[in-house]
């Protein structure tokens, strides 16, 4: 490229990123103590043309160049003062992309060439493998496309992979398994649909980077959490498909969710990026303005309260914008539901935790935004946090105590009533307050992160030896049982009391109070072998394995969220009271001892086992037997009858009596035409 026919206006500040108008491109880049911009424009032949951005406008650097075209590649060069105990590290050797990229023209492979964390400025150009940031312009025709809007209270969440949720699919045709394209395929749209899930939760599909440490042990970060392009949809689950781009195919599957009446949310992560701790690669933030965009101790080193190696400064006037423009973008040029923020604790702290924190009230203030679904994983590993039920309405949270605790209840036996009636109830003792309702429970037994659950009813121990990393990582409190043999395989009395585990779980999960989130396979009883941190095994380890599906636990799981949709106390966005309510002409909750009377506060505290009755909606009776014995109960009244999806062995009825199997659930329903 020659600089000499190349002329480049001033152009506007507004909006940051390159935009195409239809006769040029304008460029804008944020860099509050950057002393010049180098504009950095690409070839077919890798040459490269610099120009510098004529205009800086409150330290946005912009400039435009008329005549070009979407699919310009280019990158920036920053120049600045290089001072680490100020945080400042800018260096021209070091080609950048725009933090606002919506696609890149490669990823970023392990090589020191990128390595900029040293004492001094690192001389070698890095330009001939870094990524570029390309120029899009994609308008797209939603056909009305409206989002489905489903109520908090009747929300039913299915967590899943975008590839490994379809990879080994029979039905789907093979170019397309694995991608976007497969899950708006009919097959899973009518799949989705029968299990009776309403929102569909993917793991990041923002585009991300493979750790060094993993590209040198050849895997991959499979779950997507290193995100490099936030603005970018991941490429790699783009069937290729001609007169398709991976944009266009993600908004063609949010389409068709939505017109089966499906949500999609966006687990985001904003906590850190890609370039990881100071030996990390530097491609973007940290050579645009350091300072300004990451958490920087005394000697100008990274706080990490991720374990990440970095962690963004969210209370910085760009860093937010950065990420409210990113929300918006997903939400209007992609009809996003909603969003899941990855280890949310970040985006309160200033450094401190505060749910009033700036960005925190940025997002539940604004118009857009404040009416998706919003979800936080409600800590970090920084002091201070972990703050499960401190965000702000209309946030929901992810609730590991609710995981932990019904774990312990069901297989440890080491939880009292009390304690699971408080679980089962939403969470009431975390949540009930500063008008938050019982919706911000978000209930989960497991998740991408931990055992699958049939995992968790085979091993003991996490066996976790292929990630490369001697079993050490992975948590060790998982609160699993093995039912007495370590491994799926076992004799057919272990996996029987294993399957009525994993029935009680699930029964658990669907029927309390809270909007429950479903790991995508548990349903099917997909393992990953014992792995609890399977990251970086993009393998048929943790794919699900749709040739090996358990039918029956899916039709059971499948008769439980129908039930759970039939039930008053579970659909009703109001905390449980006890008292009669409006809507049914009855009590929306009564806790019945193994008598059928009233619970006593000694029986609430006592340690030893005994079953509980939980009578929703003045005619769904759940019968809690975490006993290790069969049990008999008094009915509350008569004329109770089992209930499907229930196998009739967990549960006999006669007259006002019952008999509830070892370690089991069960919902009876009353039909009162007969009273």
């Amino acid at each position: 490229m020659e600089q000499s026919h190349t002329q480049i206006l001033a152009g506007v500040p507004y909006p940051l990123g390159s935009h195409f108008d239809g006769k040029g491109v304008n460029f804008a880049l944020y860099s509050e103590h950057a002393e010049r911009v180098e504009l950095c424009l690409f070839d077919d032949k890798g040459e490269e043309l610099r120009l510098l951005l004529p205009e800086c406008t409150h330290h946005v650097w912009h400039g435009y160049l008329p005549g070009r075209q979407p699919g310009l590649h280019y990158g920036y060069r920053v120049y600045g003062p290089w001072d680490p105990q100020q945080g400042w590290r800018f260096n021209p050797q070091k080609l950048l992309i725009d933090p606002y990229s919506l696609a890149l023209s490669s990823k970023a492979i392990d090589s020191p060439w990128l390595s900029d964390g040293g004492a001094e400025p690192d001389p070698q150009d890095s330009a001939e493998i870094a990524p570029k940031s390309i120029v899009t312009h994609e308008p797209y025709d939603w056909q009305n496309d409206t989002l489905p809007d489903i109520p908090w209270a009747k929300t039913v969440l299915y967590e899943a992979h975008v590839r490994g949720l379809t990879k080994t699919h029979p039905d789907i045709p093979a170019i397309l398994r694995g991608t976007y394209a497969a899950i708006a395929h009919p097959v899973m749209i009518q799949y989705l649909q029968k299990l009776g899930v309403t929102t569909l939760e993917l793991l990041p599909v923002q585009m991300h980077l493979d750790e060094p440490r993993l590209q040198k042990h050849r895997l991959t970060n499979y779950w997507g959490y290193n995100v490099l392009a936030p603005f970018a949809i991941e490429p790699d689950y783009w069937s290729e498909r001609a007169g398709s781009t991976p944009l266009s195919e993600f908004r063609d599957m949010v389409k068709t969710l939505h017109q089966a009446g499906i949500e999609v949310i966006l687990d985001v992560v904003f906590n850190h990026t890609a370039e990881l701790d100071l030996s990390g690669p530097t491609l973007s933030l940290r050579g645009i303005d350091n300072s300004s965009y990451y958490w920087q101790k005394e000697d100008g080193d990274y706080h990490n309260w991720t374990g990440c190696g970095n962690t963004t400064r969210l209370t910085h006037p760009a860093a937010m914008q950065w990420v409210l423009d990113c929300l918006h973008f997903w939400a209007s040029e992609c009809h996003i539901d909603g969003f899941r923020f990855d280890l949310a604790s970040v985006l309160g702290r200033t450094p401190a935790f505060s749910s009033g924190s700036p960005l925190l009230t940025k997002i539940v203030q604004d118009p857009i935004l404040s009416k998706l679904k919003l979800i936080a994983e409600p800590w970090d590993i920084g002091i201070g946090g972990y703050q499960l039920g401190h965000f702000p309405q209309p946030f929901a949270e992810w609730n590991d105590r609710f995981r932990d605790d019904m774990r312990r209840f069901w297989l440890e036996g080491s939880m009292s009533l009390g304690t699971f009636a408080c679980r089962y109830a939403a969470s009431s003792d975390i949540f009930h307050h500063s008008e938050r309702l019982p919706s911000a429970s978000v209930n989960k037994i497991t998740s991408h992160d931990g055992f699958t659950l049939r995992d968790l009813v085979s091993f003991n121990h996490k066996h976790n030896e292929a990630n490369g990393e001697d079993n050490r990582d992975g948590s060790n409190s998982n609160y699993s049982n093995n039912h007495g043999i370590e491994g799926l395989h076992a004799d057919e009395s272990t996996l029987s009391r294993r399957s009525t585990s994993a029935r009680a779980l699930l029964s658990t999960l669907l029927l309390s109070q809270g909007t429950p989130m479903l790991l995508a396979g548990d349903e099917q009883g997909n393992s990953q072998q014992g792995n609890n941190n399977a990251y970086c095994q993009n393998s048929p380890l943790s794919w699900l394995n749709w040739i090996q599906a358990d039918e029956e636990l899916i039709a059971f799981t499948a008769g439980l969220i129908a039930l759970r949709k039939k039930i008053p106390a579970l659909t009703t966005e109001s905390w449980w009271s006890g008292e009669v309510t409006a809507e049914t002409q009855s009590k929306d909750v009564d806790w019945l001892n193994q008598q059928g009377a009233p619970m006593s506060p000694e029986e609430w505290q006592r340690g030893e086992h005994q079953p509980l009755q939980i009578l929703l909606s003045g005619e769904w009776l759940v019968i809690v037997n975490h006993c290790d014995s069969q049990q008999t109960l008094t009915l509350p009244s008569v004329n109770w009858r089992v209930t499907a999806p229930f196998s009739l062995r967990e549960v006999s009825v006669t007259e006002n009596q019952c008999t509830a199997e070892p370690r089991s659930i069960s919902v009876l329903h009353q039909d009162k035409k007969h009273i």
